[in-house]
């Protein structure tokens, strides 16, 4: 069976303020505790392989986690962050007027930003990848440092679960999620810990 420890990235300066998208600062002092408490978390786990979207937010604590476990950090294009299109680098309190925003935030299997990408096409390129982690190495251990919206999207396609759910899934900044996929299926063994405050 294949082991996936999702990860969120932690936060920066921008965090709950700005979709920044397919760009955005590096972490700040309170993200690099929290990259820190993940790579501690994640030493008793035994990792194969650290693998990271390409953003500076997850290079970030994609580096911070594989220098505690002992391995180097692999960027993987298929964890990048959702492309939101037109609304990158936008407020959230901006984009609360656009009612293309709202659409996307309430049905995201029929919606899509404005040039951007459908919450169906980040889940394919997720779950394809995990599927030739596992047609490779079905039993790596693998540590995906990645974005909230990404990893819920590979969340409900392994557990069955329609992709407009994902407003019932919390993924907070500096989590860890863990989910095992075998050829039974797969079992959520924990969701969205998070540093003790």
């Amino acid at each position: 069976m294949t082991t996936l420890f999702f990860v969120r990235h932690g936060v920066h300066d921008l965090s709950g303020l700005v979709l920044v998208g397919r760009s955005g600062p590096g972490l700040n002092a309170a993200g690099r505790e929290q990259a820190q408490w993940l790579g501690g978390r994640l030493l008793r786990e035994n990792v194969d392989v650290v693998q990271t979207s390409p953003q500076q937010r997850t290079r970030d604590t994609a580096d911070l986690i594989a220098q505690q476990v002992g391995r180097a950090a692999e960027i993987a294009s298929a964890l990048d962050e959702v492309n939101v299109g037109d609304w990158a680098g936008h407020s959230f309190a901006a984009l609360e007027s656009d009612s293309r925003w709202k659409q996307w935030n309430a049905t995201r299997s029929m919606a899509r930003p404005p040039n951007g990408e459908t919450m169906l096409e980040v889940q394919m390129r997720v779950v394809r990848h995990v599927e030739n982690i596992r047609a490779h190495d079905p039993e790596h251990r693998i540590v995906l440092v990645t974005h909230s919206d990404v990893i819920r999207a590979g969340l409900l396609y392994y557990l069955g679960l329609p992709v407009d759910s994902f407003w019932r899934i919390e993924i907070d900044p500096g989590s860890l999620t863990t989910l095992v996929v075998g050829e039974w299926g797969a079992k959520l063994t924990s969701l969205n810990e998070v540093k003790a405050a």
